[in-house]
C-alpha cells in the first residue's frame, strides 16, 4: 500500500514537473497568437485608416488641359502648349497622386533629355523636369499611403521605383530596373500638373519657400550624397569643379555644413564672387590658370586634396583629378557628360591608392536629410525665378556655361507668389 501511494505521489510528481516546464511553453504561444491576432487587427484598421481618406482636395475643380514645355522629338526645341490634357482623379492608378504644381527647377540633366545626347534616350514626346514643388490636389482610388490631398511635396527625379528589389532593398532606389524617371521615361514637372507616386513624394518642411526647395530635390540631394560618400572628415580638403554652377554651388554649401574645406573651381567674376561668399576656401579660374593640378596642391598645403566631387559637365574635370588628389584621395564622379569617357592613369590611380566611385542622386532618406538642413538655414539655393516661356533661352545658356546658381520656374498664376496656398 506505502509502495503503491509512493508510485501515485511519484507520478503526480513528473505530471507536476512536466506542466511546469510546459505551461511557459504554452502561454507563449497563447500569447504570440493573440499578439499577432492583435497586429493583423490593428494593420486592418491602419490600412482601412489610411484608404479612408478624401481623394480630391476640397473645393477644387481639376482642369481638363494644362500649359506644359514640351519636347516634340529628341534633340527638338521647346514648345509650349496650353492644350495639353491634365489626368483626372478617376484615371490616376493606385498609389498615384496629381500634383499642381507651384514651381520647378531646370537643371542640366533636363537639357541632355532635351537634346538626346546621353546612351540612354528619353521618351518623346517629352515633358522635362524633375526638381517640382505643389500641392497634392488627387490621389487614386484604393492608395495606401501616408500623402494626403493638401500636403505640400516634392517631385525628384526618380518619380518612383518597385521598392522590393535588391537595389531598393539596400538604399538605391534610384538604381531599380524599374525605376520611372520625372521628365525622362514619365512626363515631368514643366507643367502645370504631374503626375508621381506617393510613395516618392518628399513632403517639403514649412520654413522651405517652393521655389528654393525645388533645387534641393535634385541638385541639393546629388550633391548631398556625393559629399555624405566622399571617404572624408572633418577639416579635409573637397575640390569642387563647377562650383559656381546650379548643382556645384549647393556643393559647397553642404561641403561647408559637413566641416570640409572647399576648393572651388570654375570660371567667371559672377562665379568666383558667388563660391567665395558662400563659403570657399580658394578659388581656381580654370580659363585663367595655366596649371589647374599645381594650383589646387598649391592651395591644399602642397599635397592635395583628400576628395573632389566632380558635377561638371565636361570630361576633363574627371581627368585633373586623378592627378590633384593626395594619396588615398577619393574621386567622386557625379556630373553626366553624354558620352566623354574617364581617362585616369592607371598607375597612379593604383599607385596613389585612389578611389574612383560613381554617386547617382540619391534615395528618399537622401532627400530628407537634404531638405532638413536647407531648412535649417544651413543651405541656400541662389537662383533666379523665370516663367515656363523662357525655358528655351535657360538651355541656351546652360550650353554656354552662363548660369550661375539655379533657374526656378514660376508655375503659379500671374501676381501670385510661391506657396501662397491658394487654391487656383
Amino acid at each position: 500500500m506505502i509502495s503503491s501511494t509512493r508510485t501515485q505521489m511519484s507520478g503526480l510528481r513528473t505530471l507536476g514537473a512536466l506542466a511546469s516546464r510546459r505551461a511557459p511553453s504554452t502561454v507563449l504561444r497563447v500569447a504570440s497568437t493573440s499578439t499577432r491576432a492583435h497586429n493583423l487587427w490593428r494593420a486592418n484598421y491602419t490600412t482601412s485608416a489610411r484608404r479612408a481618406q478624401a481623394t480630391t482636395l476640397a473645393d477644387f475643380t481639376i482642369p481638363q488641359t494644362q500649359t506644359v514645355a514640351l519636347i516634340e522629338k529628341s534633340g527638338g526645341t521647346v514648345a509650349i502648349r496650353d492644350d495639353w490634357p491634365v489626368v483626372q482623379q478617376k484615371d490616376l492608378k493606385p498609389g498615384e497622386c496629381l500634383v499642381k504644381m507651384q514651381a520647378t527647377g531646370c537643371c542640366h540633366t533636363d537639357l541632355h533629355a532635351a537634346l538626346g545626347d546621353w546612351p540612354l534616350k528619353a521618351k518623346s514626346p517629352l515633358i522635362g523636369g524633375h526638381e517640382g514643388v505643389g500641392i497634392i490636389v488627387a490621389i487614386g482610388d484604393s492608395s495606401v499611403t501616408d500623402r494626403k490631398v493638401g500636403d505640400r511635396v516634392g517631385i525628384k527625379w526618380l518619380a518612383d521605383s518597385c521598392l522590393n528589389c535588391e537595389q531598393c532593398r539596400n538604399g538605391r532606389e534610384q538604381n531599380c530596373a524599374d525605376a520611372k524617371l520625372s521628365g525622362f521615361n514619365v512626363d515631368g514637372t514643366f507643367s502645370e500638373y504631374c503626375v508621381s507616386s506617393c510613395n516618392h513624394v518628399s513632403l517639403i518642411p514649412e520654413s522651405l519657400d517652393s521655389q528654393e526647395a525645388a533645387s534641393i530635390l535634385c541638385a541639393g540631394v546629388t550633391a548631398y550624397r556625393a559629399i555624405k560618400h566622399s571617404q572624408t572628415q572633418h577639416g579635409d580638403w573637397i575640390v569642387l569643379p563647377g562650383a559656381g554652377g546650379g548643382l556645384g554651388h549647393l556643393a559647397v554649401q553642404y561641403a561647408k555644413v559637413r566641416g570640409l574645406r572647399v576648393v572651388a573651381i570654375d570660371s567667371g567674376e559672377e562665379k568666383r564672387q558667388l563660391c567665395l561668399d558662400l563659403g570657399a576656401d580658394a578659388w581656381v579660374d580654370f580659363k585663367e590658370s595655366k596649371d589647374i593640378v599645381a594650383a589646387v596642391k598649391a592651395a591644399t598645403d602642397g599635397q592635395g586634396a583628400h576628395s573632389a566631387i566632380v558635377t561638371a559637365s565636361s570630361p576633363s574635370g574627371y581627368t585633373q583629378a586623378i592627378d590633384y588628389l593626395r594619396p588615398g584621395g577619393t574621386l567622386m564622379a557625379v556630373g553626366l557628360p553624354g558620352e566623354a569617357k574617364l581617362e585616369a592613369s592607371i598607375f597612379f590611380t593604383v599607385f596613389k591608392s585612389i578611389s574612383i566611385l560613381g554617386s547617382y542622386v540619391g534615395n528618399r532618406q537622401d532627400a530628407y536629410e537634404a531638405l532638413d538642413i536647407a531648412a535649417r538655414g544651413q543651405v541656400k539655393v541662389h537662383y533666379v525665378s523665370k516663367r515656363l516661356p523662357e525655358l528655351k533661352a535657360t538651355y541656351e545658356g546652360l550650353k554656354e556655361g552662363k548660369v550661375a546658381g539655379r533657374v526656378v520656374f514660376d508655375l503659379e498664376p500671374e501676381g501670385c507668389g510661391s506657396g501662397c496656398g491658394h487654391k487656383h
